[in-house]
């Protein structure tokens, strides 16, 4: 019963935050547009941003068997924020499809470390998930590196929107922008949802699985490229934003507990949530300086990780 109670009142936060901010109502066509192609679509984006980091990082974490992965642990956010500074750098200026040319050079990028790290990290048609990990640290420090060297290549204010772009953030107008991004989420969300007894099982470990009659190897594949890709969709829109993937997963298990079937659906919801509070906080308490919601969660996330350190360290 808690477990339901806390899922609906996350939902009914989500459908009232459009309503928070300044004043929307009024008879002014301008209050009208603000709402609809400004604070929806906002909100709706969020949600999925931040849903998506959480499961992407749930789902890290019982592939790797590590509380402290994240969604981009494996390098896909620095493949992204490589292509983007590539795409500033060289001074372009385009859309296709829907999608602005930052967003696709954030795709390229982020689709181009998955295969990378995919290649480098299977023998034989099988995932040795350390050499994943190991891989992707290497391409993620790489990376980084080559968006300073851009970074200090570029004109001063190339370098300032880089840097604006690497703190993440939500700036959409209309609809657009959370259509592109819908089609990743909804298609993890419902492979992820018919694999909670799966995720179980790999999350106590390999040979636990295989006696359950599973096929771990193609059951890795799978995760892998599905949450890769799904993480590759919001960083191409949103930049990368941190801390999420982190945070709501453990908070989950405090909640509901270890069993997926609980946890997928909870942290689905709350993930999403808890983007939209930090997003409230950077654009009500913030307004002036347009902080960057990326920002706040990291604010949150640093402090917690901490935390977490010192109960480990406690246990």
């Amino acid at each position: 019963m808690k477990f339901w109670l806390s899922v609906i009142a996350l939902i009914f936060f989500v459908l009232v935050s459009p309503f928070f901010g300044e004043t929307i109502f009024g008879i002014s066509d301008v209050n009208s547009y603000i709402f609809q192609n400004l604070r929806v679509p906002r909100t709706l984006l969020t949600f999925i941003a931040g849903s998506s980091l959480a499961l992407a990082g749930m789902s890290f974490q019982a592939l790797f068997r590590n509380s402290l992965a994240t969604p981009y642990t494996l390098g896909v956010a620095s493949g992204a924020s490589l292509g983007v500074a590539f795409y500033i750098a060289l001074g372009l200026s385009f859309s296709l499809i829907g999608f602005s040319g930052a967003g696709i050079f954030a795709l390229i990028g982020s689709f181009a470390t998955v295969l990378l790290v995919y290649l480098l990290g299977s023998r034989k048609n099988k995932l040795h998930m350390n050499t994943v990990l190991l891989t992707g640290i290497a391409l993620s420090m790489t990376f980084s590196s080559l968006i300073l060297l851009i970074q200090v290549l570029v004109r001063e204010m190339d370098a300032v929107r880089i840097i604006r772009w690497l703190m993440g953030s939500i700036e959409v107008v209309g609809m657009e922008t959370p259509l592109n991004v819908l089609p990743f989420y909804v298609i993890a969300l419902v492979y992820l949802s018919r694999r909670p007894l799966e995720l179980n099982l790999l999350s106590m470990g390999d040979d636990i699985a295989q006696t359950r009659g599973i096929n771990i190897h193609n059951l890795k594949i799978q995760i892998f490229l599905m949450t890769s890709f799904l993480v590759a969709g919001v960083v191409s829109e949103c930049g990368p934003i941190g801390f999420v993937g982190m945070i709501v997963p453990h908070f989950g298990r405090i909640i509901v507990g270890h069993n997926h079937k609980r946890l997928i659906p909870f942290v689905a919801v709350f993930g999403g949530a808890f983007l939209i509070l930090c997003d409230l906080i950077s654009r009500v308490f913030f307004a002036d300086f347009l902080l960057p919601v990326g920002v706040i969660t990291s604010l949150f996330g640093g402090p917690f990780f901490i935390y977490f350190l010192l109960q480990k360290k406690r246990d």
